[in-house]
């Protein structure tokens, strides 16, 4: 692996194992990890997330990590902050010397880093949310995909977050970016490969042992915090069906079989996004991941 890069990225689709590989290569580098997941920000939503921090611990100490239980539960976490908080975290890293290693599932936020893109801050569209109002996930995906803008739909699994995905696509598409400097930042890319029915046992096998090591209860307390369901439910996936079953919406049954889905669908929206970076021009170096932790010994 060539070390000359500021950075080493590590990517692949949930379930693929990127997590410990990303772990074991800053424990070798002496690195520290920079996340790029959109819901490990939130405080609180560990197994709903799939945070496994115990993975964070190799050889009897921890490995630094960033950009994770940074946000409180019910705020609504964005680009534009991910891009800041990144520079942030960087600018420490280096300042002492460290190697980077970003590591994550969400493509926005991977390719807003490898691409460097410039952004600024979008405001709320009352007009624009009125006439969205009353249609589907489905109507509103389609609206999204017609933007000519690049926009990430691996995480547009709830009516609220495809909502406020128009109307990110829409301000920018009127609206010119401001020259908010973000440097660009040579990397070494590797994406985890894992096979396809590997990675639909391994998504059900998960998530049968989150459900067993009381994500339902996890969903319960943020609830009993006073998070508006509605708030749990945009952050989609697992908390967007576990909310529904605690709330009386859907049966455990319905909950389990409609969630499995959901995360097959999930992860095929993730490997569809970063074949879509490498058209893009980021270039990604496919290895299983054994391939890629005997790069470094």
């Amino acid at each position: 692996m060539p070390l000359n890069h500021q950075l080493i990225t590590i990517l692949g689709p949930t379930a693929s194992g990127k997590t410990h590989v990303a772990v074991q290569l800053a424990d070798r580098l002496q690195a520290e990890i920079i996340s790029a997941d959109s819901r490990q920000v939130y405080r609180r939503m560990n197994l709903g997330t799939g945070k496994d921090l115990d993975e964070y611990c190799v050889n009897g100490h921890s490995v630094p990590y960033h950009l994770i239980d940074i946000a409180e539960p019910g705020t609504k976490y964005n680009l534009f902050e991910y891009q800041k908080d990144f520079l942030e975290a960087y600018n420490d890293i280096t300042a002492r010397h460290k190697r980077v290693i970003l590591c994550g599932g969400t493509g926005l936020y991977l390719e807003s880093v490898l691409r460097g893109y410039r952004l600024s801050p979008v405001p709320q569209n009352p007009g624009l949310r009125e006439s969205l109002k009353g249609k589907s996930l489905s109507e509103l995906t389609d609206i999204l995909s017609r933007y000519k803008k690049l926009h990430n739909t691996t995480d547009v699994d709830s009516v609220q977050r495809a909502i406020r995905a128009i109307e990110i696509a829409a301000y920018y598409e009127h609206t010119p970016v401001d020259d908010r400097p973000f440097p660009t930042l040579s990397s070494y890319n590797i994406g985890i490969k894992v096979d396809r029915e590997t990675r639909r046992q391994r998504i059900t096998t998960r998530l049968q042992q989150r459900l067993a090591n009381g994500m339902v209860d996890e969903v319960k307390r943020l609830l009993d915090e006073g998070i508006a369901p509605d708030d749990l439910i945009y952050y989609g996936l697992e908390y967007k069906y576990l909310t529904l079953y605690v709330t009386g919406h859907i049966s455990y049954d319905d909950m389990f079989t409609q969630l499995e889905i959901a995360i097959h669908q999930f992860a095929k929206r993730q490997m569809t996004w970063f074949r879509g970076m490498e058209k893009r021009g980021i270039p990604i170096h496919w290895m299983e991941p054994d391939e890629a932790l005997a790069l470094i010994l």
